[in-house]
């Protein structure tokens, strides 16, 4: 039913590599990418410029 590689959660003796370091990035280095800012830039002065019409214009 369940392998023994499975139940194995020791780590080897080798500290980890730059390879794995990369693969690890998160949310904030996802975030740092110029698309996804110029994205997130866009869609908040869409929102920005809506509810400045909603509160001055109507």
């Amino acid at each position: 039913m369940i392998g023994t590689e499975m139940l194995e959660t020791s780590r080897g003796s080798s500290p980890a590599t730059d390879e794995t370091v990369e693969e690890r990035r998160g949310c904030l280095f996802a975030l740092s990418q110029p698309p996804l800012m110029i994205f997130l830039a866009v869609i908040g002065c869409l929102l920005l410029m809506a509810a400045v019409h909603d509160l001055f214009v109507l």
